[in-house]
């Protein structure tokens, strides 16, 4: 898969003053150390949690999702408000997605965006309102579609001039009426990884800017489509409000082109909003970033003289992000002479690539603490990695942890809500931890983990018992979920 990182003396962060010490920028609101400096969250201390539960294992704090979730709602309804209009946060499910999550975010006013049947499946089967689901993808299939309008979804975003006519063809034939946006590509190319950035030109999503109007009016030829507004997303994990602010102005451009043809009530902008990973990380507060992009698209509009529509966002990462921790136990250290002047202290855990690929995929940057115990040992340069056979199974590039880590203690990864349980894999056939939300001093399994029974269940080579009709496997299970 991918290369391991080049080892370079400057690629080194400077150590810090207490390796001990939790950032409240990378942690849940409630995390800290108990009296013998456990690490705790949602007042669960970490060895409690691996006894119950084993490792890997995503925590996820609810109270910290409920707080974001509500704090995000509150700075783009008051952002917007203050030009007069409304403004809708669709929660982005790809970031993480199960029922019990779709609950809370819901409960605290958020709509909730899909972008696969599966997602949806999961949004409906959490009794989510379908007038307040978006759908997205850039090939979502008939079926899919078909699904999608038969439970009056709120809205579906086109992508492209195909699932435009496969959609007429649905609502033709239930002679249905289907509210639907079309995705846009700006141009506007956001500052972060190639692979994040989706505004550009040369990719998979939307419409061009030329293109989109010709789209615009052959919806507004079918009578079962009703077109409410352009969307556009410029990427994911960004900072400051400048990328948003140019893309807004070309999309008010066209927005105010197609004025022309009916009014155009909504104007989704998409999310992509950063968190901070490491300590060096300085995300835009969300107030700052609702209020900017509020502003620039009042202003936009104000220069061409029309009114300023409802707006939209998608935030995922910004609700779940700093919500989650992903605990691991140690199983063994390795120095590792670099160069002349350093040596990196390499510290194998239980998990790795399969439960988190950001790393891997794009060279995704954390943080990590000891869980189980607090250190007065100097600090050691260490690169945390996991136990896939590959080079790049990297879960923390470069930290600095207690010298005398060793087996058995358990590792801590802050920031890890978002994308590391929805792109978790079974890589080297391990099973995905489960998922346990925290409140209260509670904690309960949201999504079950997995066995090596349940792998071993999908695999059609086995052969069932002639008596039971069970498939015959060994027992091999490496966690439970109340052992």
């Amino acid at each position: 898969m991918s290369a391991a990182p080049q080892s370079r003396a400057a690629d080194v962060p400077a150590a810090p003053d207490d390796v001990n010490a939790l950032d409240e920028k990378l942690w849940p609101a409630g995390a800290d150390r108990d009296e013998h400096g456990v690490l705790r969250v949602g007042g669960i201390p970490a060895t409690e949690l691996r006894d119950r539960f084993g490792t890997p294992l995503y925590l996820l704090d609810e109270d910290d999702v409920r707080a974001h979730a509500r704090r995000t709602l509150a700075a783009f309804r008051s952002a917007a408000a203050a030009h007069g209009v409304q403004a809708r946060v669709y929660y982005a499910g790809k970031a993480f997605l199960s029922t019990e999550v779709v609950r809370w975010v819901t409960e605290e006013g958020l709509a909730v965006d899909v972008c696969t049947g599966g997602e949806l499946a999961i949004a409906l089967a959490a009794g989510a309102d379908p007038s307040r689901l978006g759908f997205h993808g850039n090939n979502k299939s008939v079926a899919e579609l078909e699904r999608a309008v038969e439970i009056g979804i709120g809205s579906i975003v086109i992508d492209s001039l195909i699932e435009l006519e496969r959609l007429a063809a649905i609502v033709e034939r239930r002679d249905a009426q289907q509210a639907v946006l079309i995705r846009v590509n700006s141009g506007v190319h956001a500052e972060t990884h190639d692979f994040l950035a989706t505004a550009h030109e040369d990719q998979k999503f939307g419409f061009t800017l030329e293109d989109a109007p010709a789209a615009v009016a052959r919806i507004r030829e079918i009578d079962g489509l009703v077109f409410v507004g352009l969307h556009c997303h410029i990427g994911s994990q960004i900072f400051g409000s400048a990328g948003f602010r140019e893309s807004a102005a070309r999309v008010v451009e066209l927005h105010a082109a197609l004025l022309a043809g009916g009014d155009i009530p909504v104007l989704n902008l998409g999310g992509g909003f950063g968190i901070a990973y490491r300590p060096e990380d300085d995300p835009t507060p969300i107030e700052e970033l609702a209020t900017g992009i509020a502003d620039a698209v009042a202003q936009e509009c104000a220069v061409r003289g029309i009114p300023v529509p409802n707006l939209a966002f998608e935030p995922g990462r910004a609700i779940v992000g700093q919500a989650g921790v992903t605990l691991y136990e140690v199983g063994t250290t390795k120095p590792v002479q670099v160069d002349e002047t350093l040596t990196r202290l390499y510290v194998s855990v239980d998990g790795g690539m399969s439960d988190n690929a950001r790393p891997a995929l794009y060279g995704a940057r954390y943080s990590a603490r000891i869980a189980s115990r607090t250190s007065d040992a100097d600090p050691a340069l260490v690169r945390v990695v996991g136990k896939h056979c590959e080079s790049g199974d990297i879960v923390v590039d470069a930290e600095h942890l207690p010298g005398d880590i060793a087996p058995g203690d358990l590792v801590a990864v802050p920031a890890t809500g978002a994308y590391c349980f929805s792109l978790s894999s079974n890589y080297n056939y391990v099973p995905r931890p489960p998922v346990v939300a925290l409140r209260g001093g509670e904690a309960r399994v949201i999504v079950r983990g997995e066995t090596v029974e349940d792998l071993l269940a999908r695999d059609a080579g086995l052969t069932p018992t002639p008596t039971e009709g069970k498939v015959r496997m060994p027992v091999l299970s490496e966690r439970s979920e109340s052992k």
